[in-house]
């Protein structure tokens, strides 16, 4: 580099493989040619080179994840630096993620154990039920999906007592609380903090005792 000149830098190329959470799609960042045929190779990646490429509509979960993992291993051996989706990386352990939910929900009992005043317990009431990316959305959808796979495999005409339905009416509900409990921390989250109470004045002075004559 000359004096006064812009440095240079070593641009990496890096690829992202992650899945849309609107489509359900396995999807990679735009990428150079030679990754592309390495994700469409290993992968099973479909699409061009100059835009994402994403999986096939009908590949299932399992595969996904396995394709997703492969391709990502070989770009690294290419030389790419990458980025795997935690939930797509096969070679996670599930008994580490499960023990890292339980320390999550450990601390924030103790948080929430520990909070003195509302904008501490409004930040608690945020982490449960905000609504996307916290623990009450991801549990009710994995319920909605886990309601929608069993459906289809019942009998098409659902009845009110099946299983089936009453699990969507037990999921229905647990998203209204998801609703109560937002609106409860937007209040607490609202509320003036309440202000001290001044010490109460001290009372008259006791008169000494009069010695008698």
């Amino acid at each position: 580099m000359k004096d006064g000149a812009e440095p240079d830098f070593l641009i990496l190329d890096y690829v992202t493989i992650t899945r849309d959470p609107r489509t359900q799609l396995v999807v990679t960042s735009r990428c150079t040619p030679e990754a592309a045929g390495i994700l469409e190779t290993v992968g099973r990646f479909r699409g061009s080179g100059a835009h994402y490429l994403r999986q096939p509509h009908d590949l299932p979960v399992e595969q996904q994840r396995h394709y997703a993992t492969a391709a990502a291993q070989a770009l690294l051996f290419s030389g790419f630096s990458v980025f795997l989706d935690p939930s797509l990386n096969t070679l996670a352990t599930p008994d580490g993620d499960r023990a890292a939910a339980h320390r999550y929900l450990d601390q924030l009992a103790e948080r929430a154990s520990k909070a003195t005043d509302d904008k501490q317990v409004a930040e608690i009431l945020a982490e449960v039920a905000a609504p996307t990316e916290r623990l009450l959305s991801h549990l009710v959808q994995s319920l909605i999906t886990t309601w929608a796979t069993w459906s289809q495999r019942t009998d098409s005409t659902l009845s009110k007592d099946s299983l089936s339905m009453r699990l969507m009416d037990t999921t229905s509900g647990l998203s209204r609380h998801g609703d109560e409990i937002r609106h409860i921390r937007n209040q607490a989250a609202a509320a003036k903090p309440t202000a001290p109470q001044p010490p109460a004045p001290p009372g008259p002075a006791a008169s000494p005792p009069t010695r008698g004559r």
